[in-house]
């Protein structure tokens, strides 16, 4: 059974940084593009970056580009976002979806049909 396990949330300052692991169990991730979303109280789930399953190609919201950083080991069947130069906006629940392709098409939920449990991250001083 396909599963994906969100960890490394947690509470931290403004201009602080967290790492985001995103573990696959059940499938090898190197047959599929992983996207990263986040959900804050009242908003719409939204994509916040995307990699394809080489890792070869990547792309980000415009709201975290030059502060996150998707990357993959599919060695470790191990999708991670390193999230820089946090802000109180950036808080939300995150969670990593997977969907059995190896190009990115799209980065909005309605592209992928497996999904983590969410990671909450709090930006907070």
């Amino acid at each position: 059974q396909l599963q994906l396990v969100e960890s490394g949330g947690g509470l931290v300052q403004p201009g602080g940084s967290l790492r985001l692991s995103c573990a696959a169990s059940g499938f090898t991730l190197n047959s599929y593009v992983i996207g990263w979303f986040r959900q804050a109280p009242g908003k719409e789930r939204e994509g916040v970056s995307c990699i394809s399953s080489s890792g070869g190609y990547t792309n980000y919201a415009d709201s975290v580009k030059g502060r996150f950083t998707i990357s993959r080991d599919n060695a470790k069947n191990t999708v991670y976002l390193q999230m820089n130069s946090l802000k109180p906006e950036d808080t939300a629940v995150y969670y990593c979806a997977a969907v059995r392709r190896t190009v990115v098409v799209g980065c909005v939920k309605a592209d992928f049909d497996s999904w983590g449990q969410g990671t909450q991250v709090t930006v907070s001083s």
